[in-house]
């Protein structure tokens, strides 16, 4: 057991602005609300993304895209009471087509992890966080930003700790635990499908849930749940902020909230990485180090 004496740190590590508000902000929120400092680490500006709100698709809107971006985050960033960094890469935009077209010149996908993680590592030696978040191998959907995020993610945990690794970028500081978010999961689709169902509403994961056969070794890579069904009004007023990707009539908001508290109270996380003894499951990502 690694019991922590202190401030409790917690560090995400997401690769556009707006995914601090789709994944984990209500857990997010909690730990706020608990004392935890919590930072985010925001990999690009995201200034390769679509328009994803309708009522935001204006010329003006795209030509100013990346100045309006940072403001959505400002605004998601107070409403959720964190902290925000940039590590100041270029968004890779999606890539579509049969074949891929390359990643453009200078993107964030295109980058050496080694290259591509030093900020990052210099970012947790000076904060210090004992728990890490990102994304799974994939990406949690295959985004190329997505993807590295994961991979200079899992680079610089192992490598913020290691004294031979980027000395120039301050002193070692090892953090203790890494985990993957897995918010898109199809339990918990079906969980709200079906709650939505049963009464009577139409379920925005019915098509979805069609074709999706269920997957019992993806589930059980769910170590740990945590309770946060009393922040997710507050996940959605920072989901909002972004309002060039976030439909307030979209799907997003298709489930009432009271549907969703009731249906699927958690938000939950893979541990992928422990330093310290904890049992699994788990419900908090500190677990092991209170």
């Amino acid at each position: 057991m690694c019991l922590v004496s202190g401030e409790l740190r917690l560090l995400h590590v997401h690769a556009h602005p707006d995914d601090e508000s789709s994944k984990g902000a209500a857990s997010t929120a909690r730990y706020v609300a608990e004392g935890v400092e919590v930072l985010v680490a925001t990999c690009t500006g995201g200034e390769r993304g679509s328009i994803l709100n309708p009522k935001m698709d204006r010329p003006e809107v795209l030509a100013n895209i990346s100045e309006i971006r940072r403001k959505e985050m400002d605004a998601a960033r107070e409403i959720l009471g964190i902290r925000q960094e940039w590590l100041g890469w270029v968004d890779s935009g999606y890539p579509e087509g049969d074949p891929l077209p390359p990643l453009p010149d200078g993107c964030f996908a295109a980058l050496k992890v080694e290259d591509a993680a030093a900020p990052l590592v210099k970012l947790i030696r000076e904060f210090r966080p004992q728990v890490v978040t990102t994304y799974d191998e994939n990406g949690g959907y295959p985004h190329p930003d997505h993807v590295m995020c994961h991979q200079i993610t899992v680079a610089a945990f192992e490598a913020a700790g290691d004294a031979n690794a980027y000395p120039e970028l301050g002193e070692p500081w090892q953090p203790l635990k890494l985990y993957y978010h897995h918010t898109f999961h199809r339990e918990r689709m079906k969980a709200l499908h079906d709650a939505m169902i049963a009464r009577g509403l139409t379920s925005p994961y019915e098509d979805r849930l069609k074709d999706w056969k269920p997957d019992p070794e993806n589930e059980r890579r769910i170590t740990t749940r945590v309770e946060c069904a009393q922040y997710f009004e507050l996940r959605d007023r920072a989901l909002l902020a972004h309002a060039t990707q976030i439909d307030p009539d979209g799907a997003w908001f298709a489930v009432p909230l009271e549907v969703h508290q009731a249906a699927w109270p958690t938000e939950d996380y893979e541990l992928a990485r422990s330093l310290v003894e904890s049992e699994i499951p788990e419900n908090d990502l500190f677990a092991g180090l209170r």
